[in-house]
């Protein structure tokens, strides 16, 4: 008799951590954005996020908030890629058994939260998008024109304001996985963290 598997897949795991972190770095990276000014002198390069690591050089003067915005939304697109990508593996490659020892409300509980993590990770850089589709910039990823802004400011602030209320749901969400994995392995001890790492 086979043995059933309570392990994920190396993409999958890899594919969890990549978009696990990069959520949590897009998030720090709204929170930086918001305090950048509307007015400020263009350039044509930029100690990035002032950590002097690297400079990153353009072909044209910007000015900061425009820079950042821009690395936002290109980021945000590809993290959607990446969404999409783990969201078509994990249809044809099924999530692994539950831990045995969990209760019966506890799996429906993991259920219901990764379903709502899924949806909502499509959510939010999804309405991220559109708010950019429907502001005068448009949507570019590293440069790349993908999409001519509509100029549409009514829709533009309706999506920014879903942006926004999605995220704070992804967060919440974020958070009690984060608390339900620290529960499993400091206080049951089962072992569920070992499902999403390479041991």
């Amino acid at each position: 008799m086979a043995t059933v598997s309570t392990k994920y897949t190396k993409t999958a795991v890899i594919l969890h951590w990549l978009i696990g972190f990069g959520i949590i770095f897009m998030f720090l990276f709204g929170w930086y954005m918001e305090d950048l000014p509307k007015e400020a002198p263009k350039v044509m390069s930029f100690d990035l996020f002032d950590l002097g690591i690297y400079t990153w050089q353009l072909s044209a003067e910007v000015s900061p908030r425009t820079f950042y915005f821009n690395l936002h939304k290109s980021l945000g697109i590809t993290i959607l890629g990446l969404i999409a990508f783990r969201v078509f593996w994990r249809l044809t490659h099924p999530a692994p058994a539950l831990i045995k020892t969990m209760k019966a409300w506890e799996k429906k509980l993991a259920n219901a939260t990764h379903h709502a993590l899924y949806l909502i990770m499509v959510l939010v850089p999804l309405s991220g998008a559109a708010m950019a589709l429907y502001s005068k910039y448009g949507i570019k990823w590293f440069g790349i024109p993908l999409a001519e802004g509509l100029g549409d400011d009514a829709m533009r602030d309706i999506f920014k304001n879903a942006h926004k209320i999605i995220g704070i749901i992804l967060l919440v969400l974020l958070g009690l996985h984060i608390l339900a994995v620290l529960k499993h392995t400091f206080v049951n001890k089962d072992g569920t963290l070992k499902r999403m790492t390479f041991k």
